[in-house]
C-alpha cells in the first residue's frame, strides 16, 4: 500500500530527517575476503542480468540529484574499483548541475594505477578500509596478502590530490585490538585522516556479537595511553564519526560507534543497492524495488515518488539494543557501506 509520503519534497521522512547523502554500491564482488564480511570462499554474487548498467545507475544519481536534493554521493561496493565503467560514472555524476560532492570508499587494491584517472574524473576523495599496517594481521583479516598495494593506493590518492585521504578501521579482539595507537601513528605521519567503526552485525556469516565487538569506548581507552585526545569544537551534525583532537590539534582521529552511540536522529543517508533496491538504513530488513519501475518504463517523477515514498517509512533508528533485533538478511557486500 502506498506510503502518504509527501510529494514535490526532498527526502524526507515522518521524523523531520532529510536524505542529501545518497551511497551507491556499485557491485557486491570484492577482491578481498575480509573475515568480519564474508567467508574464505566467498558468497553467491547476485547475477548479472540483476545489476544496474551504467546508464541505470546514473539515471537514479540524476533523479536523486535534480529532484530529490541528494548532495553527496558515495560510491561503495562490494569492491567499487572492480566496477567496469567506473570512471565513466564518476565523469557523468560530475557534470550534474547541481555539481554533488562525490567519493569512494575501497579497499584500495588498484587505487594506484586509477587514482589519476578517477581524480580527473571528478572524484573529490577517498576513504580506504585499512585494519592494521602488519601484514601479518592484514593477511589473517583479509585471507589475502596484499597490504603493499593497498599502501600504494593510499599514496597515489594523496598524489592525485584525492584529499583528505581517509582511512577506516575495524578492530576486531584477538586480531588487532592492541594496534589502535600504531595505526593512527601511521596515518598521522602520512596526513591521512583516520576513523575507527564499530564492527556491525553484517557480516554474512551472522557471526557477530556484541560481546566480541571492540567497543568505542575501548578503542578511546586504549588512544589516550598514547595520545591527548579533546573533543572537536565544531558541531557534529549528521556526521557518523565522533572526531577528536589529537595532542591539541589540528589533527584528528575519528571514532564512528554505530552500535553503542548510534547517531540515527541525526542520520542523512540513504542507499542503492547494485540491483536497485532502496534502502533506508544499513540495518533495515525492507527494501524498494526502483529497478522494476526503471526497467518497465516509468519516468523520473514516478521514480522520485517511489524513493520519497521508501525514505518516509524509514525508521527512527537501527534497533540493534532491541531484543526483537534481527541482522538484515544481505550482507554488507550486497548492501553498500
Amino acid at each position: 500500500m502506498p506510503s502518504p509520503a509527501p510529494s514535490q519534497l526532498p527526502l524526507l521522512d515522518q521524523y523531520g530527517r532529510v536524505g542529501t547523502d545518497l551511497r551507491v554500491s556499485l557491485t557486491d564482488r570484492c577482491n578481498l575476503r575480509c573475515s568480519y564480511c564474508m567467508p574464505a570462499e566467498g558468497l553467491d554474487w547476485l547475477p548479472t542480468p540483476g545489476v544496474l548498467t551504467d546508464d541505470e545507475v546514473v539515471r537514479l544519481i540524476t533523479i536523486a540529484v535534480e529532484r530529490l536534493g541528494v548532495e553527496q554521493i558515495r560510491f561503495t561496493g562490494g569492491e567499487p574499483l572492480i566496477r567496469r565503467g567506473f570512471a565513466g560514472i564518476v565523469t557523468r555524476t560530475a557534470a550534474l548541475k547541481p555539481r554533488p560532492r562525490i567519493a569512494v570508499t575501497t579497499n584500495g587494491l588498484g587505487l594506484d594505477k586509477v587514482a589519476p584517472a578517477l581524480a580527473a574524473a571528478g572524484l573529490d576523495r577517498v576513504n580506504v578500509s585499512l585494519d592494521t599496517i602488519r601484514p601479518d594481521t592484514f593477511a589473517v583479516i583479509t585471507r589475502r596478502d596484499r597490504l603493499g598495494d593497498v599502501v600504494k593506493g593510499l599514496e597515489a590518492a594523496a598524489a592525485a590530490g584525492l584529499n583528505p585521504v581517509k582511512v577506516n578501521a575495524v578492530l576486531l579482539r584477538g586480531h588487532n585490538e592492541d594496534q589502535a595507537p600504531e595505526l593512527l601513528q601511521w596515518c598521522l605521519q602520512r596526513g591521512y585522516e583516520l576513523r575507527f567503526i564499530e564492527q556491525m552485525p553484517l557480516d554474512a556469516q551472522h557471526g557477530w556479537s556484541r560481546e566480541a565487538m571492540v567497543t568505542a569506548d575501548e578503542i578511546l581507552a586504549s588512544l589516550k595511553l598514547v595520545f591527548d585526545l579533546t573533543q572537536h569544537p565544531d558541531e557534529r551534525g549528521s556526521a557518523p564519526a565522533e572526531l577528536f583532537l589529537v595532542d591539541g590539534g589540528p589533527a584528528t582521529v575519528g571514532v564512528i560507534g554505530s552500535v553503542t552511540r548510534p547517531f540515527c536522529g541525526d542520520c542523512d543517508r540513504v542507499r542503492l543497492t547494485a540491483d536497485g533496491q532502496i534502502r533506508n538504513c544499513l540495518f533495515a530488513r525492507e527494501e524498494s524495488d526502483l529497478r522494476t519501475a526503471l526497467r518497465r518504463g516509468a519516468d523520473d517523477e514516478e521514480i522520485a515518488d517511489r524513493w520519497r515514498a521508501a525514505m518516509w517509512n524509514k525508521r527512527p533508528g537501527h534497533g540493534i539494543d532491541d531484543p526483537s533485533f534481527l541482522q538484515p538478511a544481505r550482507p554488507m557486500s550486497a548492501i553498500g557501506g
